[in-house]
């Protein structure tokens, strides 16, 4: 059964430079396991194939059941310069959020 992330976790996120944050928190611990191995960097960087131009990192964050992902070359020339309608990091948990996994 694939649900949507908003359904089993809440996300942070925000941006620095030319840098984009997004941190994914699971409501329900037991779920760690499952989902680390299906929010990969490479599906991460998939669903943000529009922004991310560079490489993903992911951090584990067991004690947490929390991933941390950084999207580099996410806005040339930091925020200031992007032409996008919202080009601010703090709005991309949301997208994040949109992505499905199998349970």
């Amino acid at each position: 059964m694939k649900q949507k992330l908003y359904e089993l976790a809440h996300a942070r996120s925000g941006d620095k430079s030319e840098l984009t944050t997004v941190s994914l928190f699971l409501y329900d611990e037991s779920l760690y396991s499952k989902i680390e191995s299906q929010i990969t960097e490479s599906t991460v960087k998939q669903h943000f194939a529009h922004i991310a131009q560079g490489k993903v990192d992911r951090y584990e964050l067991p004690q947490l059941a929390a991933l941390h992902f950084v999207l580099h070359q996410t806005r040339p020339g930091g925020v200031g310069a992007a032409l996008d309608f919202d080009a601010h990091g703090k709005s991309l948990s949301w997208y994040l959020l949109e992505m499905e996994v199998e349970l």
